[in-house]
C-alpha cells in the first residue's frame, strides 16, 4: 500500500523523542537532529534545519525572493493536520535539491523547499505564501499509529522514492521498476501520449501462475455499484499508464477489486480465504483518505483521517487469518515537495532512457545536462513501515534502497526475474525479517490513530 506526499523528516523525524518518551531502547536513526539525544547512537542531537526564506520586502505577486536578507524558516511542529500542498514535480524537486544548482552538479543542499513551496502558493492562490509549511513535521502524538508500528515492526532512513518528481512516475517504478523516461502523468504532452509499453510486475506474476489483484476504494470514484465494474475501477489505479494494464478489464477482470467500502473484495477475500499470494492496494484519493496535503483550501485533506484509513487496513489483516503468514508494506509514492534533509542517492538507471517529456523551460531540457537530469538518482526519503510477524521488533534499515526494492522481494520470494537494472539492483528486503523465530507471531494492539486534531490552512502552525 502506497499512500501519498510526505517526507521521512514530515513523519517520522521525532521517532528518537518517541522511543525515549514510551521506553524503546535508542539506536541510529537518521531524523530530525533536534530529537536526537546528546549520547548514544550517531547522529547526534543537533540544532533544527532551516531553509532560507523569503525576503519580506518582496511580498506577493511578486516571487518569493532568496538573498542576503532572506530569514532562516527552521523545522517546526504543526499543529494544524490539514497542510496545503507543496509540489514534488520534476521542477520543483530539481530546486529543492540546490537553489543554485538544479542539475546535480554539486552535492545537495537541500535548500530550495521553502522556495519551491512559496513559488507554488503565490502562483495558485494558497496561504501560505512564504512556502513555512514544507518544514513542518508531525511527532508521535499526532500520528500514534504509526509512531507505534515503526517502533514496533520494521522501518528505514534509508527508504527513498524512485524518481526525482511527482506521483505518476513513481507510481509506474512500483509497477514496473520504470517509467520509461517519462517525468509526467501519460498523455500530458505529445511525447508521452501512449500507454507504456514496459512489462509490469502483474505480468511477470500472471506468467509465474501466482496470484495476484488490485483493490480500488471506489468512494467518490464515478463508479456506480455494487456491483462495481472492472473498467470504471481501472481508472483509478496507476496500472492504466500500462499497455498491458489497459487490457485488466478484458482478460483479467477478477484481478481488480474494491476495498474499503462495505461488503468490499478486500474484506470479502480476507473472511473466504481468497485473498491472492500478491496485493497492491491504490490510495483512496477520491475519497480524501491518501494522506495527500491540501489541494483546494475550501475543502482541506485531513491527514489524520488517511492515516486512520491506512490503520484499518493493516489491522485487518493482522486480525485475520492471513496474519501468520503475511507482509504488509506501508510506504509513500514521493516526498511531496516537504522537507528532508537526507539528499537523493546515487542508483541506476532502470533502461537507459532519458526524460523523454520534459517541456520548454523545463530544468533539464533544452540541451542543459547534469546528473539529476537522468534517472541515476532517486527521489527523497519516504517513511515505511513493513509489517509482518517475522518483522523484527524495533528494527531500522540503514540499507539505501528506493521502494522498487518491494518489487525485488516479489521476485525474490516467487523466484521472479528483475523488470529492469532498477529492481536488479535493490536490496530484497529480507534483512527486516526473522524467519526462524518469528517475533510477532502474537501480534501487538496498536493504539487507535487520532483523528481529532485542528484542522485549518488560513495559519500556521
Amino acid at each position: 500500500m502506497v499512500q501519498e506526499n510526505r517526507s521521512l523528516d514530515n513523519y517520522f523525524g521525532a521517532l528518537r523523542q518517541y522511543w525515549a518518551q514510551y521506553g524503546y531502547p535508542d539506536q541510529s536513526f537518521d531524523g530530525l537532529r533536534q530529537f536526537n539525544p546528546t549520547s548514544g547512537p550517531r547522529p547526534l542531537h543537533g540544532a533544527p534545519p532551516s531553509n532560507p526564506g523569503c525576503d519580506p520586502a518582496f511580498p506577493p505577486p511578486n516571487d518569493c525572493t532568496i538573498n542576503g536578507q532572506s530569514p532562516k524558516i527552521k523545522s517546526f511542529k504543526l499543529i494544524t493536520q490539514c497542510s496545503e500542498n507543496t509540489s514534488p514535480s520534476w521542477n520543483e524537486s530539481h530546486v529543492d535539491w540546490d537553489l543554485n544548482d538544479y542539475t546535480g552538479l554539486s552535492p545537495a543542499k537541500m535548500n530550495g523547499f521553502v522556495y519551491t513551496g512559496a513559488h507554488d502558493a503565490r502562483v495558485v492562490g494558497f496561504f501560505d505564501t512564504d512556502g513555512r509549511r514544507a518544514m513542518g513535521y508531525y511527532d508521535g502524538s499526532d500520528l500514534n499509529y504509526y509512531y507505534f508500528m515503526a517502533s514496533n515492526f520494521g522501518t528505514s532512513d534509508r527508504w527513498f522514492s524512485p524518481v526525482m518528481s511527482r506521483t505518476n512516475p513513481n507510481r509506474e517504478y512500483l509497477i514496473a521498476a520504470t517509467s520509461q523516461g517519462t517525468v509526467y502523468p501519460i498523455g500530458s504532452n505529445p511525447n508521452n501520449s501512449q500507454p507504456l509499453t514496459a512489462k509490469t510486475i502483474f505480468q511477470a506474476l500472471q506468467a509465474a501462475n501466482i496470484s495476484w489483484k488490485i483493490y480500488v476504494n471506489p468512494t467518490n470514484s464515478g463508479c456506480s455499484g455494487p456491483p462495481y465494474s472492472s473498467a470504471c475501477l481501472l481508472e483509478s489505479s496507476y496500472v492504466k499508464s500500462f499497455q498491458w494494464g489497459q487490457t485488466i478489464p478484458t482478460q483479467f477482470p477478477n484481478n481488480i477489486g474494491t476495498i474499503g467500502v462495505a461488503n468490499s473484495d478486500f474484506d470479502n477475500d480476507l473472511k473466504n480465504g481468497t485473498l491472492p499470494q500478491v496485493v497492491q492496494i491504490e490510495p483512496a484519493s477520491n475519497a480524501g483518505l491518501d494522506e495527500h496535503p491540501t489541494n483546494n483550501d475550501s475543502s482541506p485533506s485531513r491527514t489524520q483521517s488517511g492515516a486512520d484509513y491506512a490503520a484499518s487496513l493493516v489491522n485487518s489483516v493482522m486480525n485475520s487469518a492471513y496474519w501468520k503468514d503475511s507482509v504488509f508494506i506501508l510506504t509513500y509514492d514521493e516526498a511531496g515537495g516537504i522537507y528532508d534533509h537526507v539528499a537523493p542517492r546515487r542508483t541506476v538507471n532502470p533502461d537507459g532512457i532519458k526524460p523523454v517529456d520534459l517541456m520548454a523551460g523545463d530544468i533539464c531540457a533544452n540541451g542543459t545536462t547534469g546528473p539529476t537530469c537522468d534517472f541515476i538518482y532517486t527521489g527523497y526519503r519516504v517513511p515505511l513501515l513493513v509489517v509482518s510477524p517475522f518483522a523484527k521488533k524495533n528494527y531500522v534499515s540503514h540499507t539505501k534502497a528506493d521502494f522498487t526494492a518491494i518489487l525485488k522481494l516479489i521476485e525474490t520470494r516467487f523466484g521472479l526475474l528483475p523488470l529492469t537494472k532498477r529492481d536488479k539492483a535493490q536490496m530484497d528486503m529480507t534483512e527486516f525479517f526473522d524467519f526462524i523465530n518469528p517475533p510477532w507471531l502474537t501480534p501487538p494492539v496498536p493504539p487507535t490513530q487520532n483523528t481529532n486534531d485542528p484542522c485549518y490552512v488560513n495559519s500556521l502552525p
